[in-house]
């Protein structure tokens, strides 16, 4: 039986992974630079969001299981994650 936790994380990944590929699509349609442009800068909000609601679930389901130290030690890679993802 799958784990209610990983089926969660999952289909975050897969819907993400759908509204990239619809993404491609629509920007084939449109065929235009501006508006591809435009479709791809709004995919660069879903990434990061995706990201953090699957961290968040994962450490949801493992906060009974990891000491605060290393609660923390993950807190801090996720913070040196996003730092690197969105600093320009």
């Amino acid at each position: 039986m799958l784990n209610k936790i990983v089926l969660a994380m999952a289909s975050l990944r897969l819907a993400s992974g759908t509204i990239e590929i619809c993404a491609a699509i629509i920007m084939l349609k449109l065929n235009q630079i501006d508006k591809a442009l435009v479709v791809n800068s709004s995919l660069a909000l879903v990434g990061p969001l995706i990201l953090i609601a699957t961290t968040t679930i994962g450490l949801v389901g493992l906060a009974d299981k990891l000491s605060y130290s290393k609660f923390l030690w993950v807190a801090a890679g996720i913070l040196c994650l996003m730092i690197g993802i969105l600093k320009k």
